[in-house]
């Protein structure tokens, strides 16, 4: 309908309605920026989280506007999950002494793989994929 349906005789293409020109025209950048957004060649890395000097040993750091919260269990190892606390979806709130912590309800997760080490929670925080290169680290 916008351009992209075939007319085999363009002198008898008639004159598009209002209601044509309006949906090409408000759905077209939309379809342009969702197509933009997908990576294009793919070499692109994700959001640039942090340095990895910025990461403690045996301790992380939350990263509340992606909702990830990434941990250094031992020199060099670096891992990163879900910053949503599985019991009510809470924004876990700290990093200590081994454990990331939910400040609503006390729930807390190893650094080493998010397992639940106290509840309420009953489920570890999900993984989720990051790149390290360079020092820096950065979601996938």
């Amino acid at each position: 309908m916008c351009a992209s349906a075939p007319v085999p005789d363009p002198a008898a293409r008639p004159a598009p309605r209002r209601r044509t020109v309006l949906v090409c025209a408000v759905t077209a950048p939309a379809t342009a920026a969702l197509v933009s957004g997908c990576g294009g060649d793919g070499s692109s890395s994700g959001a640039e989280l942090a340095a990895t000097s910025d990461i403690p040993v045996g301790g992380g750091k939350i990263f509340a506007d992606e909702k990830v919260v990434v941990t250094q269990p031992v020199a060099g190892e670096f891992k990163a999950f879900s910053a949503v606390c599985t019991h009510q979806g809470c924004t876990v709130g700290s990093v200590t002494n081994g454990l990331i912590n939910c400040p609503c309800h006390g729930s807390r997760f190893r650094v080493t793989d998010a397992s639940v080490a106290s509840g309420p929670a009953d489920r570890p925080l999900p993984p989720r994929e990051i790149t390290v290169s360079d020092g820096t680290i950065r979601l996938a």
